[in-house]
């Protein structure tokens, strides 16, 4: 029997570790912000909230103007401009990932084919084939979180940093190297300065996280000698809570996650729950 899937009024974000830790190059926020929502469309929801995936990942997706104003809480004037730009840059740009048990770095193509309609405000966009398997279901080395959670970021740096967060959100700490935070962040050849790097990228971000969710997220530089050659991220952790899904009896996990600011909290819930049953596939 084949579950059905819903669309979620709340888009879920869902990847694998390798995509979440991979360089965006060339993207700004943005441009990050419409590959996300992109992603948010792969997959949707069972009739009891969790996420879900069909067996064939859709490729081809449409972000209208108004969903992504909506979503972004831009301006739609300012929205024209951002789709239309994001589409060529979305067509140009290839991710570096990284594959260190095979000695591989690969680039990866984010889509092959974007076309933006004037008249109507819409984007169309099929994603590379070779992205798909980093967008699949599998039961380990994956992130999944509210698109919304991201939402009101005003900095790439701040995105980025709290999607690495979700891979260690019940730890309540993650260990990157600068140049790890350098390749994630996609600086290039910006911030060539320690202190710069540093005030400019995940400074800024912790300051904006915690502006923005009670997680209590601090930083603490380890040297080799005098040089800072990692950073250790400590925060908040996200409670797993056991329980029985009323309707078919199931055991399942519910994580629930540092609070958004009150200024900042909308009417839902931050609560992601993760599948008990899903499906391993080969990357």
């Amino acid at each position: 029997m084949t579950t059905k899937i819903y669309k979620s009024k709340t888009p879920k974000v869902y990847k694998n570790k390798k995509l979440n830790n991979a360089e965006f190059n060339t993207f700004n926020l943005n441009d990050y912000q419409v590959f996300l929502q992109l992603v948010s469309k792969v997959g949707g929801i069972d009739e009891l909230g969790k996420y879900l995936q069909s067996s064939e990942l859709p490729r081809k997706h449409i972000i209208t103007a108004k969903e992504f104003s909506q979503m972004f809480e831009l301006d739609i004037n300012t929205t024209y401009r951002v789709l239309k730009t994001a589409g060529k840059r979305l067509a140009r740009t290839a991710i570096t990932l990284e594959k260190p048990e095979l000695f591989v770095t690969q680039e990866i193509p984010v889509c092959s084919f974007t076309e933006y309609n004037n008249k109507e405000g819409r984007l169309t966009v099929e994603l590379n084939e070779r992205i798909m398997p980093y967008l699949a279901q599998v039961k380990q080395r994956f992130v999944l979180y509210n698109l919304k959670e991201v939402a009101n970021f005003g900095s790439l740096y701040s995105t980025r940093l709290y999607e690495l967060i979700q891979e260690f959100k019940d730890t309540s700490w993650l260990l990157k190297s600068v140049e790890q935070l350098r390749a994630v962040f996609a600086v290039d050849k910006k911030f060539t300065k320690y202190n710069d790097f540093k005030k400019y990228t995940f400074g800024h971000a912790v300051n904006e996280i915690n502006s923005q969710y009670e997680i209590n997220l601090k930083f603490t530089e380890i040297k080799e000698g005098r040089k800072v050659i990692a950073i250790r991220f400590e925060f908040k952790p996200t409670f797993i809570r056991k329980s029985v899904d009323p309707r078919s009896g199931n055991n399942r996990n519910i994580y629930i996650k540092p609070k958004r600011k009150a200024k900042l909290q909308n009417q839902e819930e931050i609560i992601q729950e993760t599948l008990q049953n899903q499906q391993e596939l080969p990357l």
